[in-house]
């Protein structure tokens, strides 16, 4: 991935770290010279991408096994990143959970869990990192939403409902902060080839996918931290507030 100056080199929280997409993006940021803390819900995975993004950038990097549903979690994991990385400027909510059931199989947990993690988490890392995002200037936000946020499947109505309120959620909090100078933004991946996407598709899935791709392909997870690390740098100072889809013409061409 070529170089992107990413200033300031505070501290990025990556949440779902140990894969996928959240890895992908902890990687990037690490690449253009910022500190990253992988959080994810397997705290094996997590270490172990840390350890190899140190390896691999040469700049500082820590794990922390925590469940971003659990907000009880966020002041004792927020203390050892700020530790270990000196300082933080940065969130990038890559962690996601999805449930393959139409609206009348849905029951009120399932519909809870995901909007949990997918939404109510950014939400309240937000307002736990503030004092350190108002603290250094150039901060910035980003949260990982989906095109599912924008068009709809009928298997995944509470995936489709949290995508959509982390669009909104952007723009509010866009309007909130950006007096502070903090910047937030949304990155829509199209269908991207990660874990949590392979492990649920039925048969025949992914060729449908592939199917309505200008590209012929499926997305990888590099190609969206691309995306994140612009917004998350400098390259990026007049942009906030936006959605910005990278999903391979599937928007644009299948409307």
């Amino acid at each position: 991935m070529g170089s992107i100056d990413c200033s300031p080199s505070t501290g990025v929280i990556v949440t779902g770290g140990a894969s996928g997409i959240g890895r992908a993006c902890a990687a990037a940021l690490a690449e253009a010279g910022r500190p990253v803390a992988c959080w994810d819900l397997n705290g094996e995975a997590a270490r172990e991408a840390a350890a190899e993004i140190a390896r691999g950038s040469g700049v500082a990097a820590c794990a922390a096994e925590i469940d971003v549903s659990d907000s009880s979690a966020f002041p004792a994991a927020i203390d050892e990143a700020r530790s270990a990385l000196g300082s933080l400027g940065g969130l990038v909510h890559a962690a996601g959970r999805v449930q393959l059931v139409p609206v009348d199989e849905m029951d009120e947990k399932r519909w809870a869990d995901v909007m949990d993690v997918n939404l109510r988490a950014e939400v309240l890392l937000v307002r736990a990192l503030l004092p350190d995002l108002r603290a250094n200037p150039g901060s910035a936000v980003v949260g990982i939403s989906s095109i599912e946020g924008i068009m709809g499947s009928h298997s995944i109505p509470s995936y489709n409902a949290s995508k959509a309120g982390l669009i909104g959620l952007t723009c509010s909090l866009a309007d909130r902060l950006g007096p502070d100078g903090i910047r937030v933004n949304a990155v829509c991946p199209g269908y991207t080839r990660t874990p949590m996407l392979m492990g649920s598709l039925d048969r025949g899935a992914e060729e449908r996918m592939v199917a309505q791709s200008p590209l012929g392909r499926l997305g990888r997870p590099e190609e969206i931290a691309r995306a994140v690390r612009f917004l998350m740098s400098d390259d990026a100072s007049f942009v906030t507030g936006e959605k910005l889809v990278v999903d391979g013409g599937v928007l644009g061409t299948n409307r």
